[in-house]
């Protein structure tokens, strides 16, 4: 495994698979051997369960986090090709990483970033603004300086989520996200064909930062979504990872934003 420090990015030479051999053996069974995934925010949760799957299906992965240790403990269990720390919402270390990243790879994915829900009267509005603006130029550095390094087929993909769908107090800031992020997903879709760009929208998802969010309201919530959603469980990491990997083999799918909560927003 090679690291790659966030303070001193270090010339590395990586192992990489044939990319010819890699997308006959994907015209032959839709897999992903011998593919390269960049997980970005893949120390945990969604992320990491991506980079396992991806393993699992003979695929080699990049991962990284904004943890050291908890980047250098995922990785510990995956043996990925390389990792890198630093942080997503920081577009020069977005652009450092991708100058450095082996040409090319075949699909990008961006977990990082996570939900504010907080009503008017509680927000600092500084604080706020950066948080709705380091989304967005998260997803536009990913987008403007992973586009090279992506193959013609190949996908950045990010996550996004259904909840600020409906108005409610306190999801002011998450609706607007809500909404922008298929748009701006749309638009770059056309922009950087043909590369695919899409967008996973998750409901509730059973992840750490799900129960950090909650505290000791997490298996409150685990119950009242056993008992109210159609797939009468709830949503796990798993579940998106499989989504994940379903759009990165296929390579009709660009432009759109595909929607994976179980059924919530029926309720």
């Amino acid at each position: 495994m090679v690291g790659i420090s966030s303070a001193r990015y270090s010339r590395t030479r990586f192992r990489l698979p044939d990319r010819r051999s890699a997308v006959s053996h994907e015209q032959k069974d839709g897999g992903l051997a011998g593919q390269v995934v960049v997980v970005i925010g893949g120390s945990s949760g969604m992320g990491f369960e991506t980079a396992r799957r991806v393993r699992a299906e003979g695929g080699q992965v990049f991962m990284t986090g904004r943890n050291a240790e908890r980047l250098e403990r995922a990785a510990a269990r995956i043996q990925p090709l390389g990792t890198a720390t630093f942080d997503a919402t920081d577009p020069d270390g977005v652009r450092t990483f991708f100058r450095n990243l082996p040409h090319p790879v075949d699909h990008v994915i961006s977990t990082a970033g996570g939900p504010s829900y907080l009503p008017l009267a509680e927000m600092e509005i500084g604080e706020t603004s950066r948080h709705f603006g380091d989304r967005l130029a998260m997803t536009l550095a990913i987008a403007k300086y992973g586009q090279d390094k992506v193959r013609a087929g190949g996908t950045l993909l990010f996550i996004g989520g259904t909840g600020g769908r409906r108005p409610g107090v306190g999801r002011t800031v998450i609706a607007a996200l809500t909404a922008a992020l298929p748009a701006l997903t749309a638009n770059l879709a056309l922009e950087l064909a043909p590369v695919r760009v899409n967008l996973i929208a998750a409901g509730f998802v059973d992840t750490p930062l799900s129960a950090s969010l909650l505290g000791d309201r997490l298996e409150a919530r685990r119950e009242e979504l056993r008992s109210t959603l159609p797939i009468r469980r709830v949503v796990g990491p798993e579940d998106v990872a499989g989504l994940a990997l379903h759009i990165m083999r296929n390579e009709a799918l660009t432009g759109a934003t595909y929607d994976i909560d179980g059924g919530q927003q029926l309720l």
